[in-house]
């Protein structure tokens, strides 16, 4: 059975591995490898993984590990920007961090906080950490956090970026039941070309798009 790209649509991709707890597709069109949607969690089960994250703005380790993204976001940002933590999970702690540095931050998760109306603001910012390799509908939901963005406003994501097949087989980072997408740098550049954006890479982990 063909199954085809969550981002970019393409008909059909390409089995690109199997291990003994799932199969991983590859997209060769926008390079997105993931997880065919038989494997995903029910809702109730994703959202007890979740509660498991021990994640505090008091947890000096974690906001360290978040300034990968904190530091090339906020060199970005105006004074007194008005962002969204998408994703912002049980412990919201970067969203605390930008508000510490000035900045209105509203916050987004369909577990722990599920307001829809913040979509139907415009941000100067949106951050997105750990949370696309989540994402059941990543078209869908980046295209949206897109739309809410600002002309000139910044879309600061942080995911583990897939390298290579052999790397790939033994990633840590693709044993997380609740990981179904995995994306290259190839991957970034395809979304920011389809967005006419611009695309900077911080580190392993941290992209930032600027809306034009």
């Amino acid at each position: 059975m063909e199954i085809p790209c969550p981002l970019c649509e393409t008909p059909a991709s390409q089995p690109y591995h199997q291990d003994h707890l799932r199969a991983y597709n590859r997209c060769a069109t926008c390079q997105l490898v993931f997880v065919p949607p038989r494997f995903f969690l029910s809702a109730a089960d994703e959202k007890a993984h979740y509660g498991h994250h021990q994640n505090s703005p008091h947890d000096m380790g974690y906001r360290k590990f978040l300034s990968r993204t904190f530091d090339p976001l906020c060199a970005k940002l105006s004074l007194h920007s008005h962002g969204l933590d998408f994703g912002s999970g049980p412990g919201p702690t970067l969203s605390v961090m930008l508000e510490e540095a000035g900045h209105t931050v509203d916050l987004f998760d369909p577990f722990f906080a599920p307001d829809e109306s913040v979509f139907d603001q415009r941000f100067d910012f949106i951050s997105a950490t750990e949370v696309i390799e989540h994402l059941h509908h990543p078209k869908a939901e980046l295209d949206r956090l897109w739309s809410c963005l600002r002309p000139g406003g910044w879309l600061a994501v942080m995911t583990k970026r897939v390298l290579n097949h052999h790397a790939f087989t033994t990633w840590h980072y693709k044993n997380d039941p609740t990981h179904v997408c995995f994306y290259k740098e190839e991957t970034f550049h395809w979304l920011a070309e389809k967005w006419r954006a611009e695309v900077e890479f911080h580190g392993k982990d941290v992209v930032l798009i600027k809306k034009p």
